[in-house]
């Protein structure tokens, strides 16, 4: 186990995962994902998670958040990078507070300890995707000072289309 990382909320700790919090990650991303209306796109097994998560090339990094004593959230979370800004930023790819914990400043205390780490380890900026549905989420992002990206659009290749881009790369 991580040394907890305490705040000002009792009860309320935040500690990195280690390897044996795979399931527990998994169980959260559903939980998520179920949330969101998205349970069919979990493709996540924890054998992915360990590779991906704690393998020989980490891409990502989980905070577990525990409320008096019982796991109640997670984050998962990467560096990018800012051509604009020249520095890295944080990337936040999911937060999620099981829903009977709701309301008690959690997510907001998880965010807030997100904001420092980027800090303190030279970010220029901390930001994450929220689907145009979830107005609750939307409201409490902008409660915390955050502002939409509205004049950006988000673009993907995935699946069949992610292979044949990169198979052209031999033809060309």
């Amino acid at each position: 186990m991580t040394d907890p990382i305490l705040t000002s909320i009792p009860g309320f700790t935040l500690r990195f995962a280690i390897e044996t919090d795979v399931p527990l990650i998994l169980y959260f991303i559903k939980e998520l994902a179920t949330y969101e209306k998205l349970a069919h796109r979990v493709l996540a097994t924890e054998e992915i998670l360990h590779e991906t998560l704690f393998g020989p090339r980490q891409v990502a990094e989980v905070v577990i958040a525990d409320y008096q004593a019982e796991p109640v959230g997670f984050m998962v979370f990467f560096h990018n990078f800012s051509t604009f800004v020249g520095r890295p930023g944080l990337y936040l790819e999911d937060l999620y507070v099981k829903p009977e914990r709701r309301g008690l400043g959690l997510a907001r205390a998880m965010l807030a300890y997100l904001a420092k780490l980027a800090v303190e380890r030279g970010c220029g900026r901390l930001e994450w995707w929220v689907l145009d549905w979830n107005e609750p989420a939307i409201r409490f992002y902008r409660k915390l000072g955050a502002v939409s990206m509205d004049e950006w659009t988000v673009f993907r290749v995935h699946g069949p289309s992610l292979d044949l881009l990169a198979a052209e790369f031999d033809s060309l």
